[in-house]
C-alpha cells in the first residue's frame, strides 16, 4: 500500500507536512487519534512506537477499548448517473448492486 506503514502490528499513513517539514504518521482503526512526527523514516518508526503505546496505556487507564470495530456497513452517495450506470454493470453480470460494489471495492483495496 502507498504511504502506509506498519508499526507493532498496526497500520499508519504517512504524509509529509510541509510546514513543519517532518512526515506525519497517523494510526488507522484506533478509536481515537494517535498521531506522531519525525524527520526521517527510521525515526517515525520510534516515534509511532512511543505514540501508540501512550495511546493503548491511556486506553487501559481509561477502560476504553483502542480500536475502531467496523460493522461492514457504510453509506455511498453518488451521482445519479454513476447510480445508474452502476447498476446497470452489476444487472449486465446478473449480480445485485451491493454485491457488484463489494467486489469493485475489494478489488481495488486490494491493488493498493
Amino acid at each position: 500500500m502507498k504511504n502506509i506503514i506498519e508499526i507493532d502490528g498496526h497500520k499508519a499513513l504517512v504524509s509529509f507536512d510541509p510546514e513543519i517539514e517532518m512526515l506525519r504518521g497517523e494510526f488507522l482503526g484506533l478509536a481515537g487519534g494517535a498521531d506522531f512526527y519525525a524527520k526521517d523514516v527510521e525515526q517515525l518508526h520510534v516515534e509511532g512506537a512511543k505514540s501508540l503505546a501512550v495511546f493503548l496505556a491511556m486506553c487501559r487507564e481509561k477502560n476504553i477499548e483502542p480500536f475502531r470495530e467496523f460493522s461492514g456497513r457504510f453509506n455511498l452517495r453518488l451521482e445519479p448517473s454513476v447510480h445508474e450506470a452502476a447498476a446497470t454493470a452489476a444487472a449486465a453480470e446478473n449480480k445485485s448492486l451491493n454485491e457488484w460494489v463489494a467486489e469493485a471495492i475489494k478489488t481495488a483495496a486490494q491493488a493498493s
